[in-house]
């Protein structure tokens, strides 16, 4: 028996494709993370593999989205860590109370990122090439569950015949009819690379992750930063504490935040633009981010008319070890919509080629996948969220220690943040946890492996730790748990 996952369905027991003495042929459509890890595990078990990609090995993952944000938020990170300099008793020469000036070349800042990012995308190149993975340029269309065609690239016209094949087509920025980014002054997130210069007033419409990270990440840079938020409270989907905490630092570093607001549309005037919000309010800016969401990449590509079942939002369905509704077919990352992360797109990967090659697979299991926002302090979670107990009916008790109280913390200048776990009332066992933190991304591991292992908060509270250290307060909130065992 395996665990259900919410949201995912179970998987169905038709059987892995028979090709006889012949190697199994496979063709992955899409160059991303679940496309290229599927690939791998393709050739490394003997198949003939064949990856379809239009834009660049690594996908948005790589080339557009989360390698290239997160070296700009790294870069930011350093900003936020110099305005503690002063406390730490740290200053620049002539200068008794700033550690700076600093300043932020954007254009170089942006020439980096764009050098990673292309760095990466060979390298995931060179490690396919190396394992005898052949790789097409061009936009993969199916023909029929069996049948791959090349159009719109270098190899258009290439027809090719699979015993299995694996779509992976990612997803792209969702457009709102009155806010169309122009490239220049209205923009996705694919496309603030292209900046010389730091926005003198950056408009950052959506307060999702997405738009939460990059308005905390322009506002460590320097920039004035206006986030249009259409919820009660930043970051909707974290945890309520959570993001209780990120959009109080956003406030108290300058941040204007608009809550319950909602943008009915964006236009330039001028050198800036104009927001204007549903309730008639505008803002005005030299720049507009649109973070409101992306949308699968999967239409006009054959996948219904080959049996592919699409949801009402355009996402392939799929089960819990990534087979489509057509035989041989099976489907990974944001155009499944099961969960919007690489690392997730990756496994969904793994495990569709192990099965398609009939090797035995373990269904995906979310219960275990740990997601982290790179905000600054960052959030990490990991397991069942508070709202997921309440929902269920769970019994189960919760401990939360700031990360102020930590020693470690204290020596750093950290004072934003918390760890919290979630354990099940009588028997003590992990449910999940919350850690906000700089480098939360790196904490959370040990509450993964809690909840992985299905540890009690006993087993985590007896284990050693480091003095001083931030991962002290995990074992220390464990401590904290009230559970009566019955």
């Amino acid at each position: 028996m395996t665990a259900t996952t919410p949201g995912v369905p179970e998987p169905r027991p038709d059987p892995a494709p028979t090709v006889g003495r012949r190697r199994p042929r496979v063709v992955v459509v899409g160059g991303g993370p679940g496309g290229y890890e599927a690939a791998l595990v393709a050739a490394r078990a003997g198949a003939e593999v064949t990856l379809v990609e239009r834009h660049g090995l690594g996908g948005a993952a790589v080339l557009t989205d989360v390698v290239p944000s997160k070296t700009l938020i790294a870069t930011a990170e350093w900003m936020t860590i110099a305005a503690r300099a002063p406390e730490l008793g740290i200053r620049s020469a002539g200068d008794r109370d700033a550690p700076g000036p600093f300043e932020v070349d954007l254009g170089r800042v942006n020439a980096r990122v764009r050098e990673l990012a292309a760095a990466q995308s060979r390298d995931i190149r060179a490690r396919l090439e190396g394992e005898g993975v052949r790789v097409l340029a061009g936009l993969g269309r199916l023909d029929g569950p069996g049948r791959v065609v090349v159009a719109e690239g270098a190899d258009a016209g290439t027809e090719l015949a699979a015993d299995a094949v694996l779509l992976a087509t990612g997803a792209r920025p969702r457009v709102l009819p009155d806010a169309v980014p122009d490239g220049e002054r209205i923009l996705d997130w694919t496309q603030v690379y292209d900046l010389d210069a730091l926005p003198e007033r950056l408009v950052v419409v959506g307060s999702g992750v997405t738009g939460a990270e990059f308005a905390g990440a322009y506002g460590a840079l320097g920039c004035d930063v206006v986030l249009v938020s259409s919820r009660d409270q930043v970051l909707p989907s974290e945890d309520p504490d959570a993001a209780a905490v990120i959009e109080e630092v956003f406030r108290s570093r300058g941040m204007t935040v608009l809550g319950r607001s909602r943008a009915a549309s964006v236009r330039r005037a001028g050198d800036g633009v104009v927001v204007t919000l549903t309730d008639g309010r505008t803002v005005e800016g030299s720049h507009c981010l649109l973070a409101v969401g992306s949308v699968p990449s999967t239409r006009g590509m054959g996948l219904e008319e080959s049996g592919v079942a699409l949801t009402e939002s355009g996402h392939v369905e799929v089960d819990r070890v990534s087979r489509t509704t057509a035989p041989g077919v099976y489907a990974a990352g944001d155009c499944t919509g099961v969960l919007p992360l690489a690392s997730v797109a990756a496994m969904q990967g793994r495990i569709a080629m192990e099965h398609a090659l009939g090797q035995a697979v373990t269904p995906l299991d979310l219960r275990t996948v740990a997601a982290n926002v790179f905000t600054a302090p960052e959030i990490a979670s990991v397991g069942a969220s508070q709202r997921a107990l309440d929902a269920a009916g769970t019994r189960y008790v919760t401990s939360r220690l700031e990360l102020a109280r930590n020693p470690r913390a204290k020596m750093l200048g950290m004072r934003d943040g918390f760890v919290k776990l979630f354990a099940q009332a009588t028997t003590g066992t992990v449910l999940g946890g919350v850690v906000v933190a700089p480098r939360a991304g790196e904490l959370i591991f040990p509450v993964t492996l809690a909840v992985a292992q299905r540890l009690t908060a006993d087993d985590v509270a007896h284990a050693f730790t480091v003095y001083p250290s931030l991962s002290g307060s995990i074992a220390e909130v464990a401590r904290l748990l009230p559970v009566r065992l019955d």
